[in-house]
Parts: C-alpha cells; sequence; structure tokens
C-alpha cells in the first residue's frame, strides 16, 4: 500500500469540526510504479488444451497447405485462384515498347520546367538540345523533351523542344520568347 506524504509535526495545525482535509498524495517509488491497465498482454500460448482456446490444433485449421509444418504465406499466392501474374498477358524482352511493366499509355519524355531555363539562360538565348545538354538538362539521348511550366520566366527565350505544356507556351511567350517544336 503507497505511503502517504506527511506534513511536518510542527506546521500541522489542528483542523476545525466539519472542514474538509485536503487528501494526502501518495509517494511515488520503485515499489509501486507499474505498467498501466490494459497496456500489457500475456503472450498467446498454443497447444495448452480446448479450454485455452488455442488447443488441439492450435489454430491453423484442419488440414490444407497451412497446418502443416514449415507453412509460409507466400506472396503473389492467391487462394488456389489464378494469380495475377498469370493473368496477365506475357510480352516478351526487356527492351521492347509494349513489354513489361504494363504501361500502354505512358509516355517516355525528359521534362524541363521554366525555372531550370530562368536559372541557367541569359535573355534572348537559343534554347536547343544542344543548349540543355551542355546546361545539364535533358541529358539523355534520343529521348524527346518536353518543357513544362513549373516556374516563373522572366526572360525573352527562343525554346527549340519537341513538346510544349499550355502554361509553359504561354509564360515562354508573354516573357517575349518563342516556341519551336521540332517534329521527332
Amino acid at each position: 500500500m503507497p505511503q502517504a506524504r506527511k506534513k511536518p509535526p510542527d506546521t500541522q495545525a489542528p483542523s476545525a469540526p466539519g472542514t474538509a482535509e485536503e487528501p494526502e498524495e501518495p509517494l511515488v517509488g520503485l515499489h509501486n510504479l507499474a505498467p498501466a491497465k490494459g497496456s500489457r498482454k500475456d503472450r498467446k500460448r498454443v497447444g495448452r488444451g480446448h479450454g485455452s482456446g488455442h488447443g488441439k490444433t492450435s489454430g491453423r485449421g484442419h488440414k490444407g497447405y497451412g497446418a502443416r509444418a514449415g507453412a509460409k504465406d507466400r506472396a503473389r499466392f492467391e487462394g488456389g485462384q489464378n494469380p495475377i501474374h498469370m493473368r496477365m498477358r506475357k510480352l516478351r524482352g526487356p527492351n521492347k515498347k509494349m513489354s513489361m511493366p504494363f504501361e500502354p499509355f505512358r509516355t517516355h519524355t525528359q521534362p524541363v520546367n521554366l525555372a531550370d531555363l530562368e536559372a541557367r539562360f541569359e535573355g534572348g538565348a537559343s534554347v536547343d538540345l544542344d543548349a540543355l545538354r551542355g546546361a545539364g538538362l535533358a541529358t539523355r539521348k534520343g529521348i524527346p523533351v518536353k518543357v513544362l511550366g513549373r516556374g516563373e520566366l522572366t526572360k525573352p527565350l527562343t525554346v527549340h523542344a519537341h513538346g510544349f505544356s499550355k502554361s509553359a507556351r504561354e509564360k515562354i511567350e508573354s516573357a517575349g520568347g518563342t516556341c519551336q517544336l521540332i517534329d521527332a
């Protein structure tokens, strides 16, 4: 039982009849520390009789793959139904346009944002693929370049690219520049 804190004897005043005395706080020490109620649980002990709720088959059910020793929940296993990697079409080769992964609507372009053009080029410059590659932008060869509208442009630039987003075209032209489309 926790001990109660007592006031020193010389400062204790006799309490008047009918007045409530303030409750005394218990001392906190190693002897009365305990985890919060409900925060700790006993571990599940299987195979200890049917009264435990986990007896006989030990929570594994009857027969089947999951009841065997060493059974694992295999990734990709869908309970015997035809799994997704077998339902999808098979397209061979790692570098064919239509081979896995299945991305029929993906377009392969290199993005270049207006903020990058603003930081790397002077006003009135002609920005073509070689200039972009020299500035460290659009460095992958053979992949079309698309200019996107993130950031602001204050300089007039002549930009040559395979594609422009609507906002990029508006911002380039409002800054006094021009957009030149390259045929791929």
